[in-house]
């Protein structure tokens, strides 16, 4: 009988907590990895999130550690503080309660792709996985640890599902956790491989045929069966207690 590589058989089943620990300990390898930096929020459906909790790099979260939180930003379970600068999660499930995940960080060629204001074109297969709408935010009335200039920043971001944060990072959504990975994973690359075509001298103005970009970008982030459960293995062989 064939092989059929449906996720359910390539890793175990993961509660949501599980999830968001996996979902940053594989995106910290990836270079979401800016100290203790970085939110990543699961939303309940019943008006509450989890979510990491200050304190605690991604690298060394555990399903225990993982809080969870009310649209206002105030814990309901856990032992741990909710992290500084989550009202831009907070805004965002608000406005958009259909969005399920949502994951913001500082790796280094996303956040220097937002500090230049600019969003560099998909230049390979790649770069592309995951789908999505990228967009550049850059005005902000004050820090997005306002709730109200965090709701002005979601508001500009529209329905995008990827955002470079002008000054400050990346932001990422999606409906899973696969989602989230694939689409965070490519972005980093994206970034990374226009960066180096420019500063070798080549030209950003060849990129991925358009029928080619527009059909990744209608993509939802979980047709790639594999991928993200290819780098939980990785995470479960590094620490086999992770799960315990």
């Amino acid at each position: 009988m064939a092989f059929e590589p449906t996720p359910d058989k390539l890793i175990p089943d993961l509660s949501p907590r599980e999830e968001l620990v996996l979902l940053a300990r594989c995106l910290w390898r990836e270079g979401y990895n800016d100290h203790l930096a970085g939110h990543i929020t699961r939303a309940l459906g019943d008006g509450t999130l989890l979510c990491n909790p200050w304190l605690i790099t991604w690298d060394e979260l555990r399903p225990h550690q993982v809080i969870r939180i009310d649209l206002a930003g105030n814990a309901v379970e856990g032992d741990w503080p909710v992290p500084l600068g989550i009202p831009l999660h907070l805004a965002l499930h608000e406005r958009r309660p259909d969005v399920r995940w949502a994951m913001h960080n500082h790796p280094l060629f996303g956040t220097v792709w937002a500090d230049m204001r600019e969003a560099p074109p998909a230049m390979d297969q790649s770069s592309a996985l995951g789908g999505g709408d990228l967009t550049v935010i850059d005005e902000y009335d004050e820090p997005v640890n306002s709730l109200e200039s965090a709701r002005s920043a979601v508001a500009r971001m529209g329905d995008a599902d990827l955002a470079l944060l002008a000054g400050h990072g990346v932001f990422v959504v999606g409906n899973s956790a696969r989602a989230v990975h694939q689409r965070a994973v490519a972005l980093e690359q994206r970034c990374q491989r226009a960066w180096y075509i420019r500063a070798a001298g080549g030209a950003l103005d060849s990129p991925l045929p358009r029928w080619w970009a527009d059909k990744m970008r209608r993509g939802s982030g979980d047709t790639f069966a594999g991928f993200w459960e290819a780098m939980v293995r990785q995470e479960l062989r590094a620490d086999p207690s992770l799960l315990e």
